[in-house]
């Protein structure tokens, strides 16, 4: 069965119009990230999903039922928010217990859920313990624990790890992905972070100015854009782009190739002057300015000795390079 199916909907607040005819499926078990920058309608259409937000055209399925005039407490959702949105008054085991008991859900049944759910998340220890006394991931983890413990058709996350330092959202982000694995559960998953996306999801929705602009696998969307926004919106460092003039190309097209398609050669179709480099260890970025005057990133792997100052050739593999209109199409062949 369907876990999700959005037909056209549409959002507008006024006279602005946040979403335009979304249509969308989301499958049983199936992992599936909102990406985009901001204000491209991502949250918001999540909001809609959530029954938070009206819709104002379209229509919300879940589970094979029509929900647009379903409140939220029905829809067989449980949604994690970036703010954690934990009572701070109540211990652990209470912010996770309170839906259930606002259920009226038997107190042994409560119990087990808790149980389980607290296993899964390694919050045993910290059950009696209140928000004001926990870490920034440990409060994350209850606001899981608590969206667990409803056992939903639809787990929502909203850009949950935004709150946390880089190390602690990697370590999360794992813990989310070996929860997604147990569970085998539907989840949808809304991100600026296209890392996050990446490797989280088993499908990408990309987002922009409330319209879908591709959706699909991680490593398809990377590897096959349909446009020029797609492409330079997922990969770090971000594509390339210059004029296709530079590569000896058509006038009235745009050449993007990504930085670690690009080699530094004594002969190549490009150049550059070395403007800065930055050596990661495991990974060297090579900063280049083009006689033309566009930017160019080469990531290569590996310690490299190359300093600033220097002019370089860099070589591609032609079947490794794409090709934009001048609408930022992608143009095949």
């Amino acid at each position: 069965m369907t876990a999700l199916n959005l037909k056209n909907v549409c959002k507008s607040f006024g006279e602005v119009r946040v979403l335009r005819n979304i249509d969308l499926a989301v499958e049983e078990g199936e992992f599936v990230v909102f990406v985009g920058p901001s204000g491209c309608g991502k949250s918001t259409l999540l909001r809609v999903i959530a029954g938070l937000e009206d819709a104002t055209s379209g229509t919300v399925e879940i589970g094979g039922q029509i929900v647009n005039a379903v409140p939220p407490a029905k829809r067989g959702i449980a949604m994690v928010f970036q703010s954690y949105a934990l009572y701070p008054h109540l211990t652990v085991e209470g912010n996770m217990a309170l839906g259930l008991k606002q259920e009226g859900m038997p107190k042994p049944e409560i119990a087990a859920r808790i149980d389980k759910a607290s296993r899964m998340l390694s919050l045993g220890e910290y059950l009696g313990r209140r928000p004001s006394e926990l870490s920034g991931g440990q409060r994350q983890r209850v606001a899981i624990g608590r969206a667990i413990v409803r056992e939903p058709r639809l787990f929502l996350f909203d850009e949950p790890l935004s709150n946390l330092d880089a190390a602690l959202r990697m370590k999360t982000r794992i813990e989310i992905a070996t929860l997604h694995r147990a569970l085998d559960a539907s989840m949808i998953y809304v991100t600026h972070d296209q890392t996050e996306a990446m490797t989280l999801a088993d499908k990408i929705v990309v987002l922009r100015d409330g319209v879908v602009e591709q959706v699909g696998a991680p490593m398809d969307l990377y590897n096959d854009p349909v446009n020029r926004f797609v492409a330079g919106f997922l990969g770090a460092p971000s594509m390339n782009f210059l004029p296709a003039t530079e590569a000896g190309g058509r006038p009235d097209l745009t050449l993007g190739i990504r930085p670690e398609n690009l080699t530094i050669a004594g002969e190549g179709p490009l150049g550059g002057h070395v403007t800065h480099v930055e050596k990661l260890g495991g990974d060297t970025n090579v900063l280049l300015t083009s006689p033309a005057g566009h930017e160019i990133t080469v990531r290569l792997f590996g310690q490299h000795d190359i300093s600033p100052g220097i002019d370089a050739r860099l070589a591609f593999d032609p079947a490794r390079a794409y090709y934009f209109d001048e609408a930022g199409q992608r143009v095949r062949g």
